[in-house]
This record gives C-alpha cells, structure tokens and sequence, in this order.
C-alpha cells in the first residue's frame, strides 16, 4: 500500500498545481491566523477550484470557535477538517467534514488514549510538541514513542523533508506523511524541487 501525502500550508495556486502535478494526495489550508502560512478562505476557495478531482483539500485549525469553521470550510469548499489545538471530541464531532486530530507529541503522550478519545476522527496526526507553538516547528520528535499499534490511521508530520522521508516511512510506517517546512522555498512559499525530492524519498518504498 503506497503511502499517502499531504502537502499543508499551501498560499499560492502555482504551488498547489506543482504538488498535485507530482502526484500529492492533499493540500492543506492553513485558517489560524497567527500563521505565517495563513490563508484567507476566500483565496484558499480559487486554488481549490483549480484541483482536480480525487485531491483531498484540508483545511487545519488551532482551537478555532465553531462559526469560524463552518465559515471557512463553506468558502472554501474543504473535503476535510485538521484540528491542531486543544479541541475536544465534541467541538470536531459537530460539523459536517469529516476531521483528523493532530497530536503534539512528546515523552508522556499517551497515544493509545487519545485514539480512544478521538475514535470518531479519519486519523491521528502525529507532530513534534514545541510549548510555544501548536505546530509547524521543522522539527522532528522521537517515533519510537509512537505504539506498535493504534486502532486510527497515523499520519506522520514533524519535521519531514527530503532527506528523512524515507527513513521515516520505513520506521514508523504511516497511513501518511504531512510535510510544510521541509518543501519551503520560505515561509508559505513551496519550492517545487524540494517537493519532487520529497515524492522521489516517499517512493523509494
């Protein structure tokens, strides 16, 4: 089974075409506005109306308040919700898409208990704990933390770029891997060498 990729924090329709044209499976809008890789839903709803088919667009939120979300995603038109804040089982059951929950994981994480909390959502995401931001660090966080066996999808983000992605894969297998810095020209901006590198070290498997 090939690994599934997902590129996130996309702003501009040339990088969202590049990275579907090498064979991505998802682009991810970023709705926390305290991101350098914000986008407004507005903007994010024209690079979705150039996505062909079988794309997933996921929109990725940070303890947002429910209007927001139901804001976003309508302008937006996403296939999929991303909640990378302290949202509870409850706040991503009530809407429509359905949702995947990010896990900021370090030493004490109890995985298996957060997949029995969150056994509604798509999959568990799995990113590098940094106490002053809920994601995005560049950083990657220890896998062998990461149990033998969790009852959701894992898709693996923290840190990913080129020259890891396989090693990664190969040691944690995941449902997915995410990727954001790791294929940054700078900030918001996607270099399109750096997102072949990153599907030439995915298929290496």
């Amino acid at each position: 089974m090939s690994v599934r990729v997902k590129v996130c924090g996309i702003t501009r329709c040339e990088d969202a075409k590049a990275a579907v044209q090498l064979g991505v499976d998802a682009i991810g809008f970023v709705f926390w506005q305290q991101s350098a890789r914000y986008i407004d839903p507005v903007s994010a709803r024209w690079i979705a109306a150039n996505i062909p088919p079988f794309v997933c667009t996921v929109g990725v939120y940070v303890d947002p308040d429910a209007a927001w979300v139901e804001e976003t995603s309508k302008i937006a038109k996403l296939n999929l919700l991303q909640f990378h804040g302290d949202e509870t089982p409850e706040f991503c059951n009530q809407f429509s898409q359905p949702y995947i929950k990010a896990i900021r994981v370090k030493q004490d994480t109890d995985l298996l208990q957060y997949a029995e909390r969150f056994s509604t959502a798509k999959a568990l995401l799995l990113d590098t704990y940094a106490a002053d931001m809920p994601g995005g660090t560049g950083h990657t966080f220890d896998w062998q933390l990461i149990p033998k066996y969790l009852p959701l999808p894992i898709i693996l983000s923290g840190g990913l770029n080129p020259n890891n992605v396989a090693m990664a894969i190969k040691r944690t297998q995941p449902w997915a891997v995410d990727v954001s810095s790791g294929v940054e020209a700078s900030k918001g901006i996607k270099d399109e060498k750096k997102i072949f590198a990153f599907m030439q070290g995915v298929k290496q498997l």
